[in-house]
């Protein structure tokens, strides 16, 4: 039979090359097709086409010419640096013949290479990728991404943003993640990156840049006290995020601290940012500087030096703006007031907060725990509600399994405690870290502890005994139960852990 290829193409290593090379890219083409028409994909389809495929078809290809160079060598028993250079004369039929096959071959496997790569790099960048490649050591991240604020933002906008270096460094950090994932090297929880993240302004102000400012913000609160009725208490206020009016841009509210005429500086002394020892003051209009230090806990003068000082942004506040795990006083709450837990069954606030804060294996331990626990707690305790209310019991089982889950994550030892937020000063110190009333100046100036800094309370009680004012005048904070002047003494968390009704 009549050969239509060079000789050197007949051997066992480029035949094996060649089929792989054709059967995988039949493959890729196949799935390619089923997840694009079909709509039948996943974030695992994903990886077979545009990376594990690809990866097999680029070997079988490697082969061809290997095998090729290998054949050549061998029939010519000579060494490799004499063996002459290939010769191509398209005069010839085999030659010609295998000129037009390698010609196009490459010319439809770098158009399929650049579409691959496009595709790739795409998939690479999607929030399925990322979220549900390492589905167990990224399920909490993911999770609670999903029921963020920013659960429309793809994980790229802000983990990488824009630009080249910031890409290339996250996909080689990326390598050490799939070490670490691929042979269990990684810790649980798994720590907030602070120190290697992106500054605030190369991604969180490419949406809320500071010159986009607003005014004051009325915000409920609602809250169910840990007694048999489930009382609910709530609290209205104007959080004053900006200015009492929008048009006197960041010249006081909360957001002054990233006003660009003004630089707040400090050293914290702990990874995670929450013991803040000292302040620095900087107006950029006047030079005029204030350094303020922690009376109570001062910063060793041999230590200081050593501890980085960092310009505050976004991220001192809002440290945890995608990923937040509530703490079960908040998501309790919410889930109250939502109507999804109900609030008519005696002590469910209370109950509900003592089965979350076990220690469970497993989620589903939990979730199953959750409803065996609530359900004998009203077998037991109250019979007769237990027997009218069976359907709401049951109910209630579930929703806080679902609160449960969507927060505290006993496989990765992930829950609220282990990431403070710092939005807020109830469960984690937050504005208290500078705001305590100890961080004073060489010549008396106080960075103050007063409430009406950040926000004004116009009503607060119960629904049947609502204490009302009108927005203009402040009013005292009222505690639900009756400690007397204890709060103004101590900050929150002295009492409040996010297990505390």
């Amino acid at each position: 039979m009549k050969r239509k290829l060079p000789i050197s193409v007949y051997n066992w290593t480029t035949v094996v090359g060649a089929t792989l090379a054709v059967i995988t890219l039949f493959m890729i083409i196949f799935l390619f097709v089923a997840s694009v028409f079909i709509h039948q994909g996943s974030s695992y389809l994903g990886l077979i086409i545009y990376i594990v495929l690809p990866a097999f078809l680029v070997a079988g290809l490697v082969l061809i010419p290997i095998g090729m160079f290998l054949k050549t060598r061998r029939d010519r028993k000579t060494p490799h640096d004499e063996l002459d250079w290939p010769v191509v004369d398209l005069n010839k039929e085999t030659h010609r013949n295998a000129f037009i096959i390698f010609s196009t071959g490459t010319t439809i496997f770098l158009l399929l290479s650049a579409i691959g790569s496009y595709e790739a790099f795409n998939f690479t960048e999607s929030v399925e990728f990322c979220g549900t490649i390492c589905h167990s050591v990224m399920r909490p991240e993911y999770t609670a991404y999903q029921h963020s604020s920013h659960a429309k933002v793809r994980c790229v906008e802000c983990h990488v943003g824009e630009g080249a270096d910031w890409y290339m460094r996250s996909k080689l950090s990326g390598l050490y993640q799939v070490y670490s994932v691929t042979f269990h090297k990684f810790p649980t929880p798994i720590p907030t990156p602070v120190q290697n993240l992106r500054p605030a302004r190369e991604t969180c102000e490419r949406c809320h840049w500071p010159t986009k400012f607003y005014g004051q913000k009325l915000v409920v609160k609602k809250y169910f006290l840990a007694d048999e009725q489930n009382t609910p208490w709530q609290v209205n206020m104007a959080v004053k995020i900006g200015p009492s009016h929008s048009a006197s841009g960041l010249k006081e509210g909360i957001h002054w601290h990233i006003n660009p005429d003004v630089a707040i500086e400090y050293k914290a002394t702990d990874v995670q940012r929450q013991t803040i020892g000292w302040v620095r003051h900087i107006n950029r209009t006047t030079g005029a500087v204030t350094v303020f230090e922690d009376v109570q806990n001062p910063i060793e003068k041999k230590q200081f030096d050593s501890i980085a000082t960092r310009t505050m942004d976004c991220m001192d506040c809002h440290n945890r703006p995608s990923h937040n795990y509530m703490p079960p006083q908040f998501f309790l709450d919410q889930a109250m007031a939502a109507g999804q837990i109900p609030s008519g069954l005696p002590f469910i606030k209370k109950l509900a907060t003592d089965m979350v804060a076990k220690e469970y294996g497993t989620t589903d331990s939990a979730l199953a725990g959750i409803r065996n626990g609530v359900d004998e707690f009203y077998r037991t305790t109250y019979p007769q509600v237990y027997e009218k209310n069976r359907s709401l019991i049951s109910t209630a089982g579930v929703q806080i399994g679902e609160a449960y889950g969507k927060n505290i994550f006993p496989e990765m030892k992930v829950k609220w405690s282990a990431y403070p937020s710092n939005l807020g000063h109830m469960e984690f110190n937050g504005c208290f870290r500078c705001h305590d009333g100890n961080h004073k100046s060489s010549d008396g100036k106080v960075i103050s502890k007063d409430c009406n800094l950040c926000h004004t309370i116009y009503a607060q009680g119960t629904p049947a005994s609502m204490a009302m004012n009108p927005l203009d005048k402040p009013m005292e904070f009222q505690h639900p139960v009756d400690i007397g002047d204890a709060w103004k003494e101590s900050v929150c968390t002295t009492c409040h852990t996010g297990l505390n009704p």
